[in-house]
Parts: C-alpha cells; structure tokens; sequence
C-alpha cells in the first residue's frame, strides 16, 4: 500500500484512539451530575441544568467513543454469515458495507453542519429553565461524524490492503 495510505491510517487511528480514551471518562462526568442533582434534591435546592448537562455529555460520550469502538472492531455486527466466510470474502464484503456506511454519515454530517451554522446564526437555546446555547453540542456531534468518516476510510484501506493480500 502507498505510504500516504499508511501514514493516514496511523494518524487517523492515534487521533481516534486519544479522542475514544477521552470520552470514556465522560461517563464519570456523568455520573458526577447526577450525583450532584440527587444530592441537590435531598437538600432542598434542585439543580435545573443537571438533566440536560448530563443528556449532554452522553450524547458526547456516545457519539466521540463511536469511532473508538469502530476502530477496535467492537461494533455491532449481524455474524450470522459474515463470520463463516474467509477473510478475502469479508474484506469484499467490508468494502461494501463501507461505502453505505460513509454515505449515510454524509448525510447525518451534512444534517449536523446545516443544524450547527443555524444554531450559530441565530443563537439557539434550548427550551428549557436552564436555556443553555446548543451550538456547542452541536459542533461535538459534527466533529464526531467527521472522526467516524476518517475511521470508516481507514477501514476501507485496511479491507484493500486485505483485497490486494497486503497488510497496513
């Protein structure tokens, strides 16, 4: 495989690999929120950003780990045939899969961008007490399309790498 290719791949990963161990700690942050709005509850002073904070930061954890998990093929995958077939035939079947897989985060990424440059625009709030600016979950969700657009191209080269009995 060219060295562009390999080059790539290895950055694409150690970004997604950093940005993937950064959101698993967000699952902590999470739970300190809802910590703090139970602990706030018995103590007569209710906390109106909690519930929305912590929807959040799930959202980026969800969302900044999924390259991640991609990355380390811990993705949900239908095994039923996928698993029986030789390596050669899986890589086909991977390149396929990908293309379908970056069209519909094409989509979602184009969605996210037009949501994003909205929010900016008009200075969007939430509906709710707390009234918090969307716009920087928003630019959170398009990063994480982007990252996970990166990652399904590196495993395209990888599933060629595969198709051409190479190894990047």
């Amino acid at each position: 495989m060219p060295q562009w290719m390999k080059t790539y791949v290895r950055v694409v990963e150690a970004v997604n690999y950093r940005v993937g161990r950064f959101a698993m700690y967000l699952l902590f942050v999470m739970m300190a929120i809802l910590l703090w709005s139970s602990a706030s509850k018995v103590v007569h002073l209710p906390a109106n950003w909690t519930l929305e904070m912590a929807q959040f930061t799930l959202v980026a954890y969800y969302l900044l780990g999924a390259p991640y998990s991609f990355q380390l093929g811990t993705n949900v995958r239908m095994d039923l045939l996928y698993a029986r077939l030789n390596l050669r035939a899986q890589a086909l079947w991977d390149v396929f899969t990908v293309f379908a897989l970056l069209f519909y985060l094409g989509v979602m990424l184009y969605g996210a961008v037009e949501s994003t440059v909205y929010s900016f625009e008009v200075g969007e709030r939430s509906p709710t007490a707390w009234r918090p600016y969307l716009w920087p979950i928003k630019v959170i969700i398009c990063s994480s399309f982007v990252l996970m657009i990166l990652q399904a191209l590196v495993h395209l080269f990888r599933d060629f790498a595969v198709l051409r009995g190479e190894e990047i």
